[in-house]
């Protein structure tokens, strides 16, 4: 009987420690430490969440820059890679029509970027060269001058947290697209 009684509190404190406590400080550092990004790195537009600076929408329209693809159709609660091998049909075919949806030709190549989905198919950046590569038909479809449209993307380029290790610039395009849409509205196009 005494073994039960020393195993049922054992259990207890094991619970408390990994379930209750660790959690408890975790939540509590991250509260304190990087209290937005803990919360979700959540946007607000007028007090209405829009999305997570961390994870991708789906932008079809023309008038907006569209994301890098998604192997799960940017479900959050799905995330993760196609795991199909480079040699699929199936990626075959999607490329395909990725590369007729932007008009690619020999003169004008893409950004591998904007063909392949990113190993957790949510990733929110673009590179500013795929940003630029999508400049024209955005520009265009919003009426606003290419010099403008090139503005928003320099100033929505960060440099990833990365850089001494060699990361590259970002552009992150729920922001950016934000951006568009307040350029927009206030006549800045």
């Amino acid at each position: 009987m005494n073994e039960i009684t020393t195993t049922i509190r054992m259990m207890l404190v094991t619970l408390l420690v990994c379930c209750v406590a660790y959690p408890a400080v975790i939540w509590g550092f991250a509260q304190t430490v990087t209290p937005h990004t803990a919360n979700g790195s959540m946007i607000r537009v007028d007090g209405r969440i829009v999305g997570s600076s961390q994870i991708a929408q789906d932008f079809s329209q023309p008038r907006y820059f569209w994301p890098r693809p998604s192997a799960v159709d940017y479900a959050a609660d799905a995330a993760g890679g196609s795991n199909l091998s480079p040699t699929n049909p199936k990626l075959t075919a999607r490329a395909e029509r990725i590369i007729a949806r932007y008009g690619v030709t020999a003169d004008n190549p893409m950004p591998a970027e904007l063909v392949s989905a990113s190993g957790s198919g949510m990733d929110p950046h673009i590179t500013p060269a795929a940003a630029r590569y999508q400049l024209e038909r955005v520009a265009q479809t919003r009426g606003l001058s290419t010099a403008r449209a090139q503005e928003l993307i320099g100033a929505h380029t960060e440099q990833q947290w990365t850089a001494a290790l060699g990361g590259q610039p970002v552009v992150n395009v729920l922001r950016l697209n934000l951006a568009l849409d307040a350029a927009s509205e206030n006549g800045n196009g």
